[in-house]
């Protein structure tokens, strides 16, 4: 799989979960995928200051990336201000 596949399935799980993210007034956005196994993501609006984003990020995000995408070895967040 190469690495545009790979960013099209990183997308496909993540329009999974953002529907949940959204009624809590959030949103998430793939930053970059890193070797075919390593993710960053960015979250968005409510996200950003609540206080279980890190549960979200793992339980959530991590598990939904993996299910589509076995090979995927870590998902994390960046903060807004990294992305400059």
């Amino acid at each position: 799989m190469n690495a545009e596949e790979i960013n099209k399935k990183v997308i496909e799980a993540l329009e999974e979960i953002r529907p949940f993210l959204k009624s809590d007034g959030g949103d998430i956005s793939l930053v970059s995928v890193e070797e075919g196994k390593h993710v960053k993501v960015q979250l968005h609006g409510a996200c950003v200051g609540c206080s279980v984003n890190q549960m979200t990020l793992k339980s959530g995000v991590e598990l939904t990336i993996k299910k589509h995408l076995p090979q995927i070895e870590t998902v994390t967040s960046i903060d807004s201000n990294e992305n400059d």
